[in-house]
């Protein structure tokens, strides 16, 4: 794709949102942000135009008509396992039914335009072995990775019967300056202000962590170098790490004489562990860039910064 393309962000002021824009303004793209926040949390530097829009909204068929996108990539949704529990309804409302809403907008305002849904490992559930590839038989278990699951049909759905060039990337756990929530932010967190590190699960739970920066550079290679025929793609680095493991390096980071506890508990909708086989995706051209322990020690670095913590 030349510089010239213009691509449409939904959820432009989150965390993956934020360096989806940064990432592709970078790369020479013209990118026009749609989110819900005030202006004054949008990435504008970085930005051609921002929308303030709370979507669904019909206004998205018209922004479509006068921008023409080459490339939407869809970020805007829920993104917690434990209110997807809680409140099934709103989560089923800001993931499956939105992501509907998308593509039909699309299908009437923008046919030719490529779609990139930004899914979530979620849709896997407890895997019985790992590393994860895409053909492994889908479980979920929170409404999160069902409403995921059902998103990425939707996907497969409009590539099938209206020819929209899609394609879905499965986003293991993501980490990053910027990330205030999840298990790295809670343990940086905790070791800064109460210099005692105490966490849920048993610590051998794992992840397979993959920095904002890598899922920003996969989303475009995605875009350029895929089938986009409604298929998914794993993304993560391919290497898991427990979460004592993701302490130790964070306590060491820090340069911290801490021992994390874990009370045991598994809360509801957790898996137990996570391992990305990533080949298909590689395939296209994608390879990590950011080792774990350089992430680690960045996000640490913001983290004070964050906490003012000298």
């Amino acid at each position: 794709m030349s510089q010239s393309k213009l691509v449409l962000v939904t959820g432009a002021t989150g965390f993956i949102g934020r360096y989806i824009v940064r990432y592709f303004s970078k790369q020479g793209w013209s990118v026009v942000g749609l989110a819900k926040t005030s202006p004054e949390n949008a990435p504008i530097a970085d930005l051609q135009a921002y929308h303030c829009l709370d979507l669904p909204s019909t206004e998205l068929n018209n922004l479509l008509d006068k921008y023409h996108p080459d490339l939407f990539i869809h970020c805007a949704g829920r993104a917690s396992v434990g209110l997807s529990i809680t409140t099934p309804r709103e989560d089923f409302n800001a993931n499956t039914a939105l992501t509907f809403e998308v593509l039909n907008s699309l299908r009437t305002s923008a046919p030719n335009c490529r779609f990139i849904f930004l899914s979530s490992a979620a849709v896997y559930g407890n895997p019985n072995s790992i590393p994860i590839n895409e053909d492994k038989v889908l479980s979920p278990i929170s409404p999160y990775g069902f409403h995921k699951w059902q998103s990425e049909n939707l996907v497969l759905e409009f590539a099938r019967v209206y020819g929209l060039l899609s394609a879905s990337i499965r986003i293991f756990s993501a980490y990053g300056p910027g990330l205030r929530r999840q298990v790295i932010w809670d343990i940086c967190q905790k070791a800064l202000t109460e210099k005692a590190v105490n966490l849920q699960g048993t610590g051998t739970e794992s992840r397979d962590f993959i920095h904002a920066i890598d899922i920003a550079k996969a989303i475009e290679i995605v875009a350029e170098s895929a089938q986009m025929q409604g298929e998914v793609y794993n993304l993560g680095s391919g290497r898991e790490t427990t979460i004592k493991e993701l302490a130790a390096l964070v306590i060491d980071a820090l340069e911290y004489d801490i021992q994390p506890q874990f009370n045991g508990n598994i809360r509801l909708g957790d898996p137990l562990n996570w391992q990305a086989d990533i080949s298909k995706i590689q395939t296209l051209g994608f390879e990590p860039s950011v080792p774990l322990e350089k992430g680690v020690k960045n996000f640490v670095n913001w983290c004070k910064a964050e906490l003012h913590i000298i």
